[in-house]
């Protein structure tokens, strides 16, 4: 065996004499809480300690000082070569649910925008991104564990993925692969947020404040939040996310007829393709392909696209409540998804240009992603459980 050093670490780390501390009250058979108390440190420490440093050559676990110092010290070396370098399995999956192209539900590959070549800068601006899968590294890490678990290799952390895309030296994965990732850059920064102003179509009956408790609840399905993403040349695609299973709807909005070609008129009709006429057609043709049940309520921005909402709830029988002004918080579930959207549909190019089999190719991408909130199922998952819990006889359903 290599000379083990005894030197004492920082305060971070255990000790030699706190490891035979810890071997002496073990045989002892004292437990995990009261070695913590007895030498300043966190239970969890001493649990991992006795977990991953024991002694296991006899058959079974055995925890004394000397091995689990020389583990610790084996553990602590570096550099290491990254776990995606060194399993080609793992490194498949983790970049085909990265770059994995968006299909319909055929299973044909939809191509999407025509992107240029990416040359390395932080965050593509206000120009095309190429279609991807582009599951999150936290997705990834956790799905590790739904779809392989009972193989301990497939298994790595979110942080890990980020190393290999963002640090020079760890790189398992392609440096462009960061184009698939949400925000399509190294660094968080904060983004500012539009100001919603109060309109004249928002009645003391529609406020969110008469929003039933039912709604709040993520338990009762049939509850959903939408708005619109807004491109260049008035273009816009309409987003519905339903609260319990985050399963979404994006609704095509295509220009009208004469568009560019007929002088506007104030006042007159939007040929933009999301006026209120417009808006409304679109919204009921999406929501009325849905369970009765499951479609109670909409919470929407105060846009004026949606003044209509009378119209709207007296065709579906979703009763339309608006949120308060300046108050995104008050649709997380939409505003989130709108985040996750903006990667295939980012500000500042023409939304008009995508067909209603594009849009459902990439509602169909964004169904079929793990989600931390869901326990690592998909909303098409969740929503799939939905739909069948209404199918079944004698199941009381709560308009």
């Amino acid at each position: 065996m290599p000379p083990i050093s005894l030197t004492e670490p920082t305060g971070r780390y255990l000790s030699f004499e706190e490891r035979e501390e810890i071997a002496l009250l073990r045989a002892k058979q004292v437990g995990v809480r009261e070695i913590g108390r007895r030498i300043g440190r966190d239970p969890g420490t001493i649990s991992r300690e006795l977990r991953r440093n024991a002694a296991t050559r006899s058959g079974k676990q055995e925890y004394r000082a000397l091995v689990a110092q020389w583990k610790a010290q084996q553990a602590a070396k570096r550099p290491k070569l990254a776990k995606l370098a060194t399993n080609e399995r793992l490194r498949d999956y983790v970049q085909e649910r990265l770059e994995g192209s968006v299909t319909g539900a055929d299973g044909t590959v939809v191509a999407g925008p025509v992107t240029t070549d990416w040359k390395g800068r932080n965050k593509p601006h206000r120009a095309d991104r190429r279609w991807a899968r582009a599951w999150s590294p936290e997705q990834i890490s956790h799905r590790l564990k739904v779809d392989f678990p009972d193989d301990g290799s497939m298994r790595i952390s979110h942080e890990a993925i980020y190393q290999s895309l963002f640090i020079q030296g760890r790189g398992a994965l392609k440096r462009e692969l960061v184009t698939c990732l949400r925000t399509g850059r190294a660094l968080r920064q904060p983004r500012a947020r539009a100001q919603n102003r109060p309109q004249g179509h928002v009645t003391a009956d529609v406020v969110f404040s008469q929003r039933p408790a039912e709604a709040a609840d993520r338990a009762a399905p049939g509850h959903w939040e939408g708005d619109l993403i807004i491109g260049t040349g008035r273009s816009a695609i309409g987003t519905i996310v339903e609260r319990s299973s985050r399963s979404t709807l994006l609704v095509h909005l295509p220009r009208l007829e004469g568009y560019g070609e007929i002088p506007s008129v104030k006042n007159g009709p939007a040929l933009g393709g999301y006026g209120a006429v417009a808006m409304n057609e679109a919204l009921i043709g999406s929501m009325t392909k849905l369970p009765e049940q499951l479609r109670k309520t909409l919470t929407w921005d105060r846009g004026k696209e949606l003044s209509a909402h009378a119209q709207f709830a007296l065709e579906t029988g979703t009763k339309v409540f608006f949120a308060d002004p300046r108050s995104p918080w008050q649709r997380p579930t939409n505003e989130n998804t709108n985040g996750l959207l903006r990667q295939y549909f980012p500000k500042g190019t023409d939304l008009s240009r995508w067909s209603a089999e594009d849009l459902e190719a990439v509602a169909l991408a964004l169904n079929n992603r793990p989600r931390k909130s869901l326990a690592w199922k998909t909303p098409a998952e969740v929503f799939e459980e939905q739909l069948h819990s209404l199918q079944q006889p004698g199941v009381a359903t709560t308009d």
